[in-house]
């Protein structure tokens, strides 16, 4: 089978809604593609009227008039606001794999006031309420998504064409009361949430969305070896003095079972001054190895910048107090620590292999932010790859 990459738009009001991690879960879990591009979109004029003429096609399954009402939507909901110009947010999804369109468009479902079930995306999650004289009343198709390959590809280029003037880290997006003064602070789904085709990369931002803030940006990438040792380079030097004690006792216990003298007070610390930056070092190619896949050890330094083999999803949340209520629903680094309810107890197992990570100040969020780069496009390199330059 060719492999081919589809689409799914999340509309203002799903993200409004924080249904954004529901949504991801079911698209992952259901039809096993590869999640290989994010990005945020803050549509403009032109973006949204180029893209609303697509929408009703003699190719789509769907009835006539629920295409013209989603076009309709499109036109109404993705525009900027006609009374304060403020553009309005959407998430745009590519999934790669075999028969990406057709699976992504079956978990999609199509759109209907008579639906029995929850079988479908759109089943759960969008509304088309119809009054008795056969008008309708409310509509919301909650994602939109292309029905066929050809389409999937025109529209696909059409949106690269926009994504650097239209997306990225989106600005403006949102009000604040008076006085208020929203921060942005940086999320990283690490790579033990994808494995394998699971939700818990949807379940992990379901559980952010407690934090009531909103998401602004929002990249797939592969953190390279050179961007894994600078962005965790500050733990470095903390793991080489905070684990002289420990390996030093165990060197200590070691050595006089192995040769049957005793160690002074002394000595022992003697030991922890020589092993413990050695077993620091050590648990930082660990870190290292498990975030981008490759250790500084174990590749020449040449190969640093050469994007890394694990799967990570970059976050940018913004809103008042943006940091700290983020920290608090990830919780502390410790699985084993954290209390009920955070993702650190919910989702990690170990000290490093925690779910995620959270900027644990506004400075060291924009630190990690010239590291990750979030706005970057990756995503138009991801469709120019795909279907080459338009």
């Amino acid at each position: 089978m060719s492999q081919q990459l589809a689409y799914v738009i999340i509309t203002p009001y799903s993200l409004y809604k924080s249904r954004t991690g529901g949504i991801l879960s079911r698209l992952i879990t259901r039809t096993g593609l590869d999640l290989v591009g994010l990005r945020m979109f803050a549509p403009s004029a032109e973006l949204v009227k180029e893209y609303a003429e697509t929408i009703v096609s003699a190719h789509d399954t769907q009835d006539r008039k629920v295409q013209e009402l989603l076009k309709q939507y499109v036109q109404e909901n993705l525009s900027p606001d006609p009374k304060t110009g403020r553009r309005r947010r959407v998430m745009m999804l590519l999934f790669k794999g075999d028969e990406a369109v057709r699976k992504v468009r079956s978990v999609v479902g199509n759109l209907s006031p008579n639906r029995q079930g929850g079988e479908t995306i759109r089943d759960t999650y969008s509304d088309l309420i119809v009054g008795d004289d056969g008008k309708v009343r409310y509509f919301e198709p909650a994602v939109l998504a292309a029905p066929t390959f050809e389409e999937a590809e025109h529209k696909l280029k059409m949106w690269a064409r926009y994504s650097d003037a239209d997306g990225g880290i989106v600005e403006n997006v949102t009000t604040y009361a008076p006085g208020e003064l929203p921060e942005r602070t940086l999320v990283l789904i690490k790579p033990d949430n994808f494995r394998f085709p699971t939700g818990r990369p949807g379940n992990v931002i379901d559980f952010f969305s407690r934090a009531g803030l909103y998401i602004v940006g929002a990249r797939v990438f592969r953190m390279s070896t050179a961007q894994a040792v600078e962005f965790y380079g500050p733990v470095r030097e903390f793991l080489r003095t905070k684990l002289k004690d420990g390996v030093s006792a165990k060197a200590k216990e070691v050595l006089e079972k192995e040769f049957g003298f005793k160690i002074s007070a002394a000595d022992q610390k003697a030991l922890g001054e020589i092993l413990g930056p050695l077993q620091g070092d050590s648990q930082f190619d660990n870190i290292v190895r498990f975030m981008a896949g490759r250790a500084p050890s174990e590749i020449p330094e040449s190969e640093w910048p050469k994007p890394g083999t694990e799967k990570c999803i970059a976050l940018v949340y913004e809103g008042v107090n943006a940091v700290s209520k983020i920290r608090d629903v990830l919780g502390p680094t410790d699985p084993s620590k954290a209390p009920p309810g955070s993702i650190r107890r919910e989702f990690g197992s170990t000290i490093m292999v925690n779910a995620a990570h959270a900027s644990d100040s506004a400075e060291n969020a924009k630190r990690e932010f010239g590291i990750v780069k979030p706005g970057e496009n990756n995503f138009k390199q991801v469709i120019e790859e795909a279907f080459g330059k338009s």
